[in-house]
């Protein structure tokens, strides 16, 4: 993989939520590397985050920047129905490409990706943040260490805030964007299995009078591995009392246990009881992983190396969203080998 000369000059693609959090740590929080353009085809969307940010090109072009030689990498932070064409237009171009999940939205489409980043022999990386959440990782070097011993069960829990629009959720959004963080967490955390069954049921209890129109906004999956390990995975897209994300890994040395959704350590006792504050949003609980992994993936474009958690982790997570989905839709354990390759 090439390396990068001087400072890494990286393209944000979209500008809504996410894409502007990325572009404040490609702008601000990172050593080394330079926003030196966004590109966004919402009319002013661009140039006003460019402007806020100081990056000294701005596009409504989605794919223009992936042309100019000075560019060495792009983020991707479009909707997640572009990210595939995005992600092999990008590579194609030579830019080393970081993805937000889902990669694709089909492994079809996941296996362009993959196969135009080894055929341009770039760094292709994929937002999978909790890999890089400190808990998450210290469990990871627990299990690398032998120390919980063989995987036996895992638990993922990912609940939104809410606040959500119903009319704007896709189908099948909450295995595809949402579980699909937990589906690649369990793998993280069982290294060396593959998913190969998958039963998943799902329903609208936050928003019921959209459940008949393709709405699913709480679902819990159970996966088997082919370790013999079974996880279970549930999310809901309302909390009441914020942003919650936890895991659990528990094997035959022990179990190791992730994420409470405090905002802080601190817990105030009064008369009432105990409270303890909690975090509201993904980018408040998870800033410090969100920063790590562009890190991550901006040492891989610098020294030319490959990035922690690629193209095949994408389309193994992917996998078993899909897996999950048509479980929904069958009422059956669905094999994974029986989605089409």
């Amino acid at each position: 993989m090439p390396q990068a000369q001087g400072p890494v000059r990286v393209a944000l693609i979209g500008s809504g939520r996410m894409g502007a959090f990325h572009g404040e740590t490609l702008a601000r929080r990172l050593p080394g590397t330079e926003l030196a353009a966004v590109a966004d085809p919402a009319p002013g969307a661009a140039e006003r985050l460019a402007s806020t940010l100081r990056a000294s090109k701005f596009f409504t072009d989605a794919v223009e920047p992936f042309a100019d030689p000075e560019i060495d990498a792009v983020v991707i932070a479009a909707p997640a129905r572009f990210h595939a064409d995005l992600a092999v237009a990008a590579a194609a171009a030579g830019k080393g490409v970081f993805c937000e999940k889902p990669m694709a939205v089909t492994l079809a489409d996941a296996d362009r990706v993959i196969n135009a980043a080894h055929a341009a022999g770039v760094v292709l990386q994929v937002a999978f943040n909790r890999r890089f959440a400190a808990d998450w990782a210290a469990a990871r070097a627990l299990l690398d260490d032998g120390r919980p011993g063989t995987p036996r069960l895992l638990r993922s829990v990912t609940r939104d805030p809410g606040g959500f629009d119903p009319a704007r959720v896709a189908p099948n959004t909450i295995f595809l964007e949402t579980l699909i963080h937990d589906f690649d967490a369990q793998r993280f955390l069982n290294p060396g299995a593959s998913a190969v069954e998958v039963f998943a049921t799902a329903t609208a209890l936050v928003e019921p009078e959209w459940r008949d129109r393709g709405l699913l906004d709480t679902a819990v999956v159970v996966v088997r591995f082919d370790n013999g390990a079974v996880g279970t995975a549930e999310a809901c897209f309302e909390a009441s009392y914020g942003y919650d994300v936890r895991g659990e890994v528990f094997g035959s040395g022990g179990m190791a246990a992730m994420g409470d959704g405090r905002r802080t350590g601190m817990v105030f006792s009064a008369a009432p009881g105990q409270l303890a504050e909690t975090a509201r949003s993904d980018q408040e609980l998870l800033s410090a992983a969100y920063v790590a992994e562009l890190a991550a993936f901006v040492d891989a474009v610098r020294l030319g190396t490959p990035a922690p958690v690629g193209g095949e982790d994408a389309r193994s997570a992917l996998e078993i969203a899909l897996a999950a989905a048509q479980s929904v839709e069958t009422g059956r354990p669905v094999l994974i080998e029986e989605l089409a390759k």
